[in-house]
């Protein structure tokens, strides 16, 4: 008998031209997949990573450093691996082509390898490009290795 194939091609959106410093985003959305949009920052969104380290940088360290800890009123690294998984779990057979932030793919590799939520941040996404995760029978295989393009 042969187990439904999940396959989810995270596809990252390009930074903005015109943009030079990257602003924390209030979870952007991914029409189709409620749960896998972009993670909340609370108070600290719409402002860039110096803004917020210029006023308060223990804050901004303990976030890079403790996967529990949320930006005020916002959500924790934990809580967006969390809600990721459970939105991957989710997904009924077929494959998925969803456009998301970085973070989320951060959060579906952790997940779906069964990283240590601290691993989050040790995961380079490259904006515009295409990252792949096949799942059955409850295990997910992260695809690596893709062919270059002639």
């Amino acid at each position: 008998m042969k187990s439904a194939v999940v396959r989810v091609q995270f596809v990252t959106r390009p930074f903005g031209a015109a943009s030079r410093q990257i602003r924390f985003g209030h979870g952007a959305p991914c029409p189709g997949h409620e749960g896998l949009s972009g993670p909340d920052t609370g108070e600290w969104a719409g402002r860039t990573l110096d803004e917020v380290s210029a006023e308060d940088p223990a804050s901004v360290q303990r976030w890079l450093s403790d996967p529990e800890f949320a930006p005020p009123g916002g959500e924790s690294v934990s809580a967006l691996i969390a809600r990721v998984g459970a939105a991957l779990d989710g997904l009924p057979p077929g494959t998925h082509r969803p456009v998301v932030e970085q973070a989320v793919v951060r959060a579906g590799v952790v997940h779906a390898l069964e990283l240590p939520a601290a691993a989050f941040w040790r995961l380079d996404v490259r904006p515009d490009t295409t990252t792949t995760l096949t799942g059955r029978l409850g295990r997910w295989n992260l695809q690596l290795g893709r062919p270059l393009d002639p």
